[in-house]
């Protein structure tokens, strides 16, 4: 069954699927620096990631400033949630490229 997931490519790229496995979301010769899920609010503007990669682990943001995100996206707040109760606002706290 396909869910809504997002990856952390080692070239700092957050791609987003809907996949079965998130290693499906990977291109040949890429590495993975962690993923989970994703969902967008509308009415708040922002695209939440959350949970964990079961393959990959969590996203390990503190390995890039920049952080490559589809042009389509662009406007939207970037937060991860860490199942803890403070967010990390991805797009507060890096560079986003919108490619």
């Amino acid at each position: 069954m396909q869910h809504p997931k997002f990856i952390l490519t080692g070239a700092g790229h957050l791609r987003l699927g809907l996949v079965d496995q998130h290693r499906d979301l990977l291109l040949p010769g890429e590495q993975c620096y962690g993923g989970g899920w994703y969902e967008f609010n509308a009415a708040r503007t922002r695209m939440l990631l959350y949970r964990q990669s079961y393959d990959f682990g969590p996203p390990q943001w503190h390995l890039f400033d920049d952080i490559h995100v589809d042009a389509i996206y662009q406007g939207l707040d970037i937060v991860y949630n860490a199942d803890t109760p403070d967010e990390y606002l991805v797009s507060a706290l890096h560079h986003i490229v919108y490619d």
